[in-house]
């Protein structure tokens, strides 16, 4: 959970630190310093800056989520776990936005990949198809919606209401 800047800030301490260790040759430390450097470097690729922005996402401070996602580089390189996360927040931020063409393909981008629930699944494909439907949209609508059936058991009652009422409205149309 750093930000890159303090990822730099603490690699650099830690190259201090091995320069430090190799000069009095105490190599288990060099091995240890080693590893955290590669944790570092790990998790700059792996985790990036998903969990900080999830916080600052939930706390509806929706320019530093936007922010600490920018900080990202090459999202596809993300964990599957974290790449999900990433885009469901990044979907959300462009619907705050009313971005409504690029929260959907954020928000099928993020129904992909494993998060944390069912429900947080659901909770995605239920944007696509509301965003579809507001969109014009209808079939593409009634397709995600179908997909939510998949998984009604582990629903949450309000999440089911959201449904229901999408499928009213698509009867309609």
């Amino acid at each position: 959970m750093f930000t890159n800047r303090a990822r730099i800030l603490v690699t650099g301490a830690f190259l201090v630190l091995l320069a430090v260790a190799l000069q009095w040759r105490v190599y288990e430390l060099v091995g240890v310093i080693v590893m955290f450097i590669g944790l570092l470097i790990y998790g700059y690729f792996k985790e990036g800056t998903v969990i900080m922005a999830a916080k600052a996402f939930h706390n509806k401070n929706y320019d530093r989520a936007e922010g600490l996602l920018s900080q990202i580089g090459k999202p596809e390189w993300l964990s599957k776990q974290r790449r999900g996360f990433y885009e469901f927040i990044m979907g959300g931020i462009k619907l705050q936005r009313q971005d409504f063409e690029e929260a959907g393909r954020h928000y099928e981008l993020a129904a992909q990949y494993p998060l944390r629930s069912a429900n947080d699944h659901v909770a995605a494909l239920v944007h696509v198809a509301n965003i579809n439907i507001r969109l014009g949209n209808f079939e593409k609508a009634k397709a995600y919606l179908q997909l939510t059936d998949q998984h009604e058991a582990k629903t949450t009652a309000k999440m089911k209401e959201v449904i229901k009422k999408l499928h009213q409205e698509l009867d309609k149309k």
